[in-house]
């Protein structure tokens, strides 16, 4: 079930074009990673989700519903986490906790109390002591403390240590399991890695590619280890091979990924004693997006 929609969203601030065609979607039991450099357009992205901006043109709908001219009842649906979490200096973490939940409803007490232990927060202090990993902590308690149907991540793990991070990658795979949609928006690319179902690149604006981990890597290259028994020639002239390096009888290049029948014939003659090939990450598919290549 399609819970989130944006199709050709634009967005313009006087003569800046900071959204030029933002098109994604989010399913039930689904996670999106949006993933771009700073300054690309996901922060104004998820502002027009939220309501706070209003677009200049295209359509932007959470439940299926305007999100400029419904936003109370589909705030009512949704949590959200920012980057940079601002908070009231001289209440407690727990008291700013229970405001929020109380916001959206209620909430959870005793998921709350769960999650107050296992992200190792003490709850007591007032929040003009707090790090900011430590506030960052107060907003994804709250948030994952809610019984949202959308979660809104931006930048969630900012701040926090590697434990913290593996503490919130378990609850997105919790609250993945229930059935519930998440936007994640991170420059982690191996937590995106990691967690999403499906990542959604935006360039200046434009999300320029959306797909499966899989899906993009059809579209680029894989690494090859290759030991041959003689010495092979010739490969650096193929048009589908990149970035060869040989030693002797070692060899390790990129091969596109539709050429592999090709690539297997080419090294054949030369007796292949020993092969490894290595998917691109998603660091690599994002460079090379962002390189233009």
């Amino acid at each position: 079930m399609e819970i989130l929609s944006l199709k050709g969203v634009k967005k313009n601030f006087k003569k800046t074009k900071a959204l030029t065609d933002v098109t994604l979607s989010v399913n039930s039991g689904e996670v999106l990673g949006f993933i771009g450099p700073n300054g690309a357009g996901k922060s104004t992205t998820i502002r027009v989700l939220l309501g706070v901006i209003a677009r200049d043109g295209g359509d932007a709908k959470i439940f299926g519903k305007d999100v400029w001219k419904h936003p109370e009842e589909i705030h009512k649906r949704i949590a959200y986490v920012p980057g940079d979490v601002n908070l009231w200096p001289n209440l407690t973490g727990g008291e700013i906790i229970d405001f929020f939940m109380r916001l959206h409803g209620g909430g959870d007490q005793a998921k709350k109390d769960k999650l107050i232990q296992k992200f190792d927060f003490d709850p007591k202090k007032k929040a003009k002591s707090y790090s900011k990993g430590n506030r960052q902590k107060v907003s994804l308690i709250a948030a994952l403390s809610t019984n949202a149907d959308l979660y809104i991540f931006d930048e969630p793990t900012s701040g926090l240590d590697p434990l913290m991070e593996s503490v919130f990658q378990e609850e997105v795979k919790r609250i993945k399991e229930e059935g519930k949609a998440i936007l994640l928006s991170s420059h982690i690319l191996s937590e995106v890695e990691k967690l999403c179902d499906r990542v959604a690149i935006i360039k200046n604006g434009k999300v320029i590619e959306t797909g499966t981990l899989e899906d993009l890597r059809h579209l680029t290259r894989s690494t090859y280890r290759v030991e041959t028994k003689e010495v092979a020639n010739g490969l650096e002239e193929l048009p589908y091979i990149h970035d060869l390096k040989q030693d002797g009888k070692t060899l390790v290049f990129q091969g596109e990924n539709d050429k592999v029948e090709e690539i297997l014939e080419i090294l054949k003659p030369f007796g292949v004693h020993a092969l490894q090939t290595t998917p691109p990450t998603l660091e690599e598919l994002f460079i090379r997006h962002y390189e233009g290549k």
